[in-house]
């Protein structure tokens, strides 16, 4: 069996010697503990070396990518081809079907293969013969340097660093552009108050204060390239009763540097916004159409480069930018954050309140799949962003318009559902609920109100002996009443309670009378008192 090697210097082939050894893959670098066992299993066959960086470089490359290079395909020819009943072991085993498949060799590639590598890598100085250690290291330090130096070389447009410091320094524009232009309406308000509510657009604002400097000066200029006709007149008018307290020149020129300022940071930043623009469509296409520059920007930013954001799994790009708000919900147990920074994309914005959960969830699904197509895929074109966008597109007019599909059958029928009519019936107040006590039967308001009649006329003044008497003979009733009570057994309950119902009342209207007869007893003994005296 044949053994290539790859070294920093050059392409080493050696002969296994015994084979035997190879079975046992443990045991395998006890073999190898000194040179001199080390050649009892391998012996060194033909050994190519590279005459330069160049063709190392290129050989490397063309490793790393599963090709075949000039100089290993000479090799090859040269060595191989002579012993072609020999098996060839190689280490890369994309490497080894190419071989197999252009030179038609026989290529191995398994865990004994490996190890063995493992074994001559670490006696390769005593194996191959007039190599120095120091020119190995030498030479291997100068090949990872040039292969790193090409791989940069190789694909500019896929570095995505400067996304990364681009979309930061635009959102530290944005922060200076917003405090330099608060500063000047704040400043030059102090002069010319009422063209900070005419004028909205910050950066004509600017443009005006720069050119008109102190309000005296509006009515004799031109503002038609910076403002329309009716904002313009509006100004003019406003000008005349302004008012606003008077400024020095100097004031004014500093006023103006500033506006200066932030008009020249305003154009900076929208040729920022375009090359920002060209670098996403260039690095991530697909993310860009299902997502927007910005938002897409921000994401490779929050993850550090394109290749770490195409790990994330669909649920992490979905809340990527709200791991605050995760993480307070699972410490408080509360509904975790549904979007992150993809609820600024325009698909979740143009969304109603309760759906955009919803895309969002679907956006990032399909953000995921276009990230890994990015970083991953070989194509440039946009072709996947755009049909999954479409369908997107299609799933939120369909959430919208609320179809309801049936579950059952095709799927394609919409549900039928009646037609709602409102059926009212008209219902009479009843006031017997708005009272807690017990209702009365007719029977006992018929005996109260004749209860009610013969008592009307009494009087307490009347000094008369009919009124003893009456007064006795209740309180003998009253007594015979209670006797008749206590004596009858219970016989049934719905009697019982009729028969109670009346009867409640009567001991509290005797009780009533039998006081009014003792007062009128004390009163009669006290006029006789006194008519004795």
């Amino acid at each position: 069996m044949l053994v290539l090697f790859e070294t920093a210097a050059g392409y080493a082939i050696f002969k296994v010697l015994d084979e035997s050894k190879l079975q046992e893959i443990d045991s395998l670098y006890k073999e190898f503990d000194t040179p001199e066992k080390a050649n009892k299993i391998v012996k060194l066959k033909h050994f190519e070396k590279f005459q330069d960086t160049t063709e190392a470089l290129a050989a490397a490359t063309a490793m790393t990518e599963g090709k075949i290079g000039k100089s290993l395909k000479k090799l090859l020819k040269k060595v191989v081809a002579k012993e072609a009943h020999e098996q060839l072991a190689i280490s890369d085993a994309k490497l080894g079907g190419v071989i197999k498949e252009k030179m038609e060799l026989a290529c191995i590639h398994s865990p004994v293969v490996a190890e063995l590598m493992r074994c001559i890598r670490s006696q390769i100085e005593s194996l191959v013969t007039g190599l120095p250690p120091k020119e190995i290291s030498a030479m291997s330090l100068g090949l990872a340097h040039s292969l790193s130096r090409y791989k940069l070389k190789f694909s500019p447009d896929k570095v995505d660093t400067m996304i990364v410091q681009a979309i930061s320094l635009l959102d530290d524009l944005d922060k200076e552009l917003n405090n330099y232009i608060m500063r000047c309406r704040e400043w030059y308000g102090w002069h010319f108050p009422e063209v900070g509510k005419i004028i909205t657009d910050n950066l004509a604002y600017c443009k005006f204060v720069r050119k008109i400097g102190e309000r005296t000066n509006v009515a004799a200029s031109d503002l038609s390239d910076i403002l329309p006709e009716e904002i313009e007149a509006e100004v003019k008018l406003a000008a005349e009763i302004s008012m606003g307290t008077e400024v020095s020149e100097q004031d004014i020129g500093n006023i103006g540097h500033l506006c200066d300022q932030v008009i020249d940071i305003s154009e900076y930043r929208a040729q920022l916004y375009d090359y920002l623009q060209n670098r996403m469509m260039a690095i991530a296409p697909n993310l860009t159409v299902m997502v927007g520059e910005l938002v897409g920007a921000r994401l490779i930013a929050h993850a550090g480069s394109l290749l770490n954001l195409a790990k994330h799994p669909a649920s992490t790009v979905q809340i990527l930018g709200a791991e605050k708000a995760l993480f307070r919900a699972l410490k408080t147990r509360k509904d975790t954050p549904k979007y992150g920074l993809i609820y600024h994309a325009s698909l979740v914005g143009q969304t109603t309140a309760k759906n955009k959960g919803k895309i969002s969830r679907m956006l990032a699904a399909k953000a995921s799949l276009a990230i890994r197509y990015d970083a991953l895929g070989e194509d440039t074109n946009a072709e996947m962003g755009t049909e999954n966008r479409a369908k997107l597109e299609a799933r939120l007019r369909q959430l919208e318009e609320k179809g309801i599909r049936r579950i059952s059958g095709t799927g394609k029928a919409m549900a039928k559902a009646d037609k709602y009519q409102h059926k009212s019936e008209v219902r009479m107040y009843d006031p017997s609920g708005d009272s807690t006590i017990p209702s009365t039967s007719k029977k006992r308001k018929f005996e109260e109100v004749e209860e009610e009649e013969p008592e009307a006329p009494v009087t307490p003044a009347v000094k008369s002996k009919k009124a003893k008497k009456e007064a006795v003979v209740e309180e003998e009733e009253a007594e015979t009443s209670a006797a008749a009570e206590e004596t009858p057994k219970k016989k049934k309950k719905k009697k019982d309670k009729k028969e109670e119902e009346p009867e409640a009342p009567e001991p509290v209207e005797e009780e009533m009378a039998v006081t009014e007869s003792t007062k009128k007893k004390k009163k009669k003994k006290k006029a006789k008192d006194e008519d004795d005296e």
